[in-house]
């Protein structure tokens, strides 16, 4: 293969896939034995989280020691499947949620279902709507977990049942909870399709391809413990600063926060803690909800460095320098492409005196865009239709590239206000425009479990 071929591969799938794929490989088949001894009902020494021997193990939370806690603003389209949902698997008044300033019915459909509701003004954000509910509600002393839960989440019926059990390792501090999008209300039209099915995808190859490595054991880098549906002990709630002043969003700072502060492990496994979320159909909430996230990540970036004690730092590190280069190559490629293209039929067609430009038909050859770029992308399409039993991603699929290019549009605008002298922000936030939510669709992904297309869990690994 080429050296160029080579690159583009390189550049399109990331040395980081690469690492943390192999990583995930081999936590995978260091858990086989295990997974063989419970099939067959060898009995050994191994704690409720699926592990053996290894950290100090206890009697993990019961549903009953989890608080949920959402944070809502102008909601009332969701909020109640929301509910409805967490509320088949703790009782309604340990589902908290902190309407943040919100003009429309949230909180009153929340009051009507049993769940406690705190009206919260003005707008403050949801890190600070979070931090004064947790205080309003003195969740910390109450209750031994708090699932973090976004305002269109829906969770799986499995969801305690296989997330709990990574808690009875005592150095487990965290769960990360695995995201799926919500199939239906389907979007109603092909762009709104396209959006979704490459959110999805973008789920499939950080969870499995990435995340499933980095919470390995011996090696702890997950890099975020997403909001939308994790778990925290309570008891390290007061050593993280959730509502950090002048980040875009909280998910990242505070996992960074566990790791700066070596607080403990966090557990992630594809198979576990599953919910699902409803995801931007349209083009501006979906850039508007993508440049949040980017600038999150790189504002949280500047206020830790990486030059910290630790493996996760240097991955970080690592893996923000990777990101950037990615990104310039996207938004350089098609621009190079046409220039290049444009140079080698000018140069067929036409004999010209001056020959001192025919270096640009070589610049990118369209064989290497194909071979380099466009198919290793389009395996990452395959991987998710074939996990997520969703074929009509592999249509969608084609057009994929051209999303992944306006993500790193945005990926870079945010990085050069992350690190510009506006790089603060105040948190406040407006929700994206909402479908209304069909609790139905959950159910019949849950229905998966009973009927064994995807398993109930495989363990803490």
């Amino acid at each position: 293969m080429e050296p160029i071929y080579a690159l583009a591969i390189l550049v399109i799938l990331g040395l980081s896939t690469a690492v943390w794929t192999t990583a995930g490989l081999i936590r995978y088949l260091a858990g086989t034995p295990r997974r063989l001894r419970r099939r067959s009902g060898a009995v050994g020494h191994r704690t409720e989280s699926g592990h053996d021997g290894g950290a100090p193990a206890s009697s993990p939370p019961l549903p009953s020691d989890v608080a949920v806690l959402v944070a809502a603003h102008n909601e009332e389209l969701v909020i109640a499947e929301t509910i409805r949902s967490a509320a088949r698997l703790v009782k309604p008044h340990q589902i908290y949620v902190a309407s943040d300033g919100s003009s429309d019915r949230t909180a009153e459909i929340v009051r009507s279902m049993g769940a406690n509701v705190v009206e919260l003004f003005p707008n403050r954000g949801k890190a600070g709507a979070l931090v004064a509910a947790i205080g309003h509600f003195r969740l910390e002393e109450r209750y031994k977990a708090v699932m973090l839960l976004d305002a269109d989440t829906q969770l799986a019926a499995d969801y305690l049942e296989t997330a709990l059990p990574m808690l009875a390792d005592e150095d487990v501090v965290a769960v990360a909870g695995r995201a799926s999008t919500l199939a239906d209300p389907a979007p109603s039209t092909w762009l709104g399709r396209v959006l979704v099915g490459y959110r999805e995808r973008l789920y499939i190859a950080v969870q499995y391809l990435h995340k499933y490595g980095q919470a390995a054991r011996h090696v702890n880098v997950v890099m975020i413990v997403p909001g939308f549906a994790s778990l925290y002990r309570t008891r390290v709630l007061r050593h993280i600063d959730i509502a950090a002043k002048g980040l875009a969003i909280e998910d990242f700072n505070m996992t960074f926060e566990v790791h700066a502060k070596k607080l403990g492990r966090i557990a992630f496994h594809p198979h576990a803690a599953i919910a699902y979320t409803q995801d931007p159909d349209n083009l501006v909430d979906y850039a508007k909800q993508v440049q949040r996230w980017a600038l999150g990540f790189w504002q949280t970036l500047r206020r830790h460095g990486v030059l910290h004690r630790g493996l996760f730092w240097p991955v970080v590190g690592f893996y923000a320098v990777e990101l950037v280069l990615s990104s310039i190559v996207m938004l350089l490629m098609l621009p190079v492409l046409i220039m290049s293209t444009t140079a080698l039929l000018v140069s067929e067609a036409v004999v010209v005196q001056d020959q001192s430009w025919l270096w640009l038909t070589g610049v990118l050859p369209v064989t290497v865009v194909v071979f380099g770029v466009l198919l290793p992308d389009y395996l990452l399409t395959v991987i998710a239709a074939v996990i997520t039993r969703r074929p009509h991603y592999l249509l969608l699929g084609i057009v994929f590239p051209l999303v992944r290019v306006l993500d790193a549009f945005l990926c870079l605008k945010a990085f050069a206000r992350a690190f510009g002298p506006r790089s603060k922000t105040n948190g406040a936030w407006a929700s994206p425009s909402r479908r209304p939510a069909a609790l139905d669709d959950a159910n019949a992904e849950d229905d998966a479990v009973a009927d064994g297309r995807r398993p109930a869990a495989l363990g803490a690994g």
